[in-house]
């Protein structure tokens, strides 16, 4: 009995207390880290797709006829190459360790080894570079030693503000030019030329869902957008026409053209469902779908899968 009063009194001031120091982000972290840590994930398979680049440290391992003939750390020079034995200097920046051992392997068995073997491991990352933007504390570049996930550059940045948007939008590959066109404030023609992975932060970071949290990659650039300072354009959807409710409703990625019409209180009376348009815009170019929502309802077709900004338009019946 004792012991259960003292649970109680540990749930109430303790965690509620730990919540309010850390904060609700900083919970939902370490939280799901704590598998992590009992259950680690292989480096090697995080390792094999890491792009290499300048100032990287690479253990280089090769074996042949039974017997290990190197084994050394190298560093990759600001130009992206290695001294590689027996074959001197070759470019690699920009490849994969998997890619790098078969560069080498090559060459190794046309011209000194029988089946050799080469290992290749990142001993340090020197090259991973990630952009965040936007409704976080510390918004900017980081440089880190290893890859990160999305909640992880969140907390590097210092967490996301209370006004934050309900999206947050991952670019991979930017280059300084996407960096500029985003602190310009071009987001709209940046976003539709780069397709962004769209990353849901209610699930995230409200629920907890971890399946939400994006393995980030070297060079990837994150916006979450402020939520009063937001272009309806790119969290909302709009419906309009013959529907009970026109008007613009919040976009939650997998939302489909049937549902946004079924949140708009469904169709009325004159609707005409097997004519309706989705108006999708494309940096300056304008898109039109057709859909047939009769046969989408019916299971006849596949429903078509929204992006923010789409205008859902149900047009009148014609009899």
């Amino acid at each position: 009995m004792q012991s259960m009063k003292a649970f109680e009194m540990y749930s109430r001031r303790g965690i509620i207390g730990e919540l309010k120091k850390i904060g609700v982000l900083w919970f939902v972290f370490l939280f799901f880290q704590i598998p992590l840590l009992i259950f680690p994930l292989p480096c090697g398979a995080q390792s094999k797709a890491y792009r290499i680049g300048p100032n990287d440290v690479l253990n280089l391992t090769i074996y042949a006829g039974g017997e290990k003939q190197f084994d050394e750390d190298l560093t990759v020079s600001g130009l992206g190459t290695i001294a590689a034995p027996f074959i001197g200097d070759i470019k690699i920046q920009g490849l994969t360790p998997t890619e790098l051992e078969n560069k080498i392997k090559v060459p190794l068995a046309k011209d000194f080894f029988v089946n050799p073997k080469v290992d290749i491991h990142i001993v340090e990352h020197h090259s991973l570079r990630y952009y965040i933007s936007g409704a976080v504390d510390k918004p900017g570049l980081y440089e880190v030693s290893s890859q990160i996930t999305l909640i992880e550059l969140i907390a590097k940045a210092g967490g996301v503000l209370s006004d934050r948007g309900n999206l947050a939008y991952i670019m991979r590959n930017a280059s300084p030019k996407d960096v500029k066109e985003l602190e310009e404030g071009k987001v709209e023609n940046l976003l539709a030329k780069t397709e962004p992975i769209k990353v849901d932060l209610q699930k995230l970071l409200d629920r907890g869902d971890m399946g939400s949290n994006v393995l980030l990659k070297s060079n990837d650039m994150v916006y979450i957008p402020r939520m009063k300072a937001l272009d309806v354009g790119l969290s909302q959807i709009y419906v309009e026409g013959e529907v009970e409710e026109a008007g613009v409703y919040d976009f939650r990625p997998g939302m489909t053209a049937l549902t946004a019409c079924i949140m708009a209180g469904g169709f009325d009376t004159f609707a005409a469902p097997n004519r309706t348009r989705i108006i999708r815009k494309k940096g300056d170019k304008v898109e039109i779908i057709k859909i047939n929502l009769n046969e989408v309802r019916d299971g006849e077709v596949p429903d078509v899968e929204l992006q923010p900004g789409d205008r859902i338009h149900v047009p009148e019946t014609w009899f």
